[in-house]
């Protein structure tokens, strides 16, 4: 090889490199074609910085038949970054966890009686998500509908030894959990229940990973008709 053709080879592997830097996606061959120079090998120079990149920070690595420079595999730490989110509760979704620790096991729609308006799936699929409210089982009901109950970690969280611990309405009421004038059917049916957050009473079967056919029913909690 000449000495132009080694500076033109140099020149075009500083193009290369300048356009894969640069790009914001992939680049195919066709692209690479059409913004460098006439007659360029460019197997031979993708070849070349491949191999001149593979010990650095950031790879040249093929990507569905396109190039594109990315960060070294062992150095993908450098880049990540863990953040705590908090995520806030929306006012139905407070009350309607209320509802459920002080009411449970309970259906959706003994939660929409309480609270005189519709429940929207999405509040009850969020307390889900966070961990505080889980499925009980099957009401011994038409339909059958599923009931809910707060987990261990609602407990753990509030720092709860048991259900009787839950706040009273008044504090409630202060906490900003219910409205200052809830509905009258709302009761706290668990004030001075069972010690046991998972105790079943006698009308009440396991839940509905833990009942032999997948599904327990449920008799309705006090206070509910």
């Amino acid at each position: 090889m000449t000495d132009e053709q080694q500076d033109d080879s140099a020149q075009h592997l500083r193009m290369l490199e300048a356009l894969l830097f640069a790009a914001t996606e992939p680049l195919d061959e066709a692209t690479l074609t059409a913004r460098l120079p006439d007659g360029i090998d460019l197997p031979a120079r993708i070849a070349e910085l491949t191999a001149r990149y593979a010990d650095r920070g950031v790879n040249l690595v093929t990507v569905g038949g396109k190039w594109q420079f990315r960060t070294a595999p062992d150095l993908h730490f450098l880049l990540s970054e863990e953040k705590q989110q908090t995520r806030r509760l929306s006012r139905a979704a407070l009350e309607t966890l209320a509802i459920i620790a002080y009411h449970q096991p309970i259906t959706r729609a003994e939660i929409e009686e309480v609270r005189g308006v519709g429940l929207s799936k999405g509040t009850l699929d969020l307390l889900m998500e966070v961990g505080w409210v889980r499925l009980r089982g099957r009401r011994r009901t038409p339909g059958r509908p599923v009931t809910y109950g707060t987990s261990d970690a609602f407990m753990a969280h509030f720092g709860l030894e048991s259900l009787k611990d839950l706040p009273g309405i008044e504090e409630l009421k202060a906490a900003g959990l219910l409205d200052s004038t809830p509905p009258p059917d709302f009761k706290l049916a668990n004030i001075g229940g069972t010690d046991n957050h998972d105790e079943l009473d006698e009308n009440d079967e396991p839940d509905v990973a833990d009942a032999p056919d997948g599904e327990s029913e449920e008799t309705p909690p006090p206070g509910i008709g």
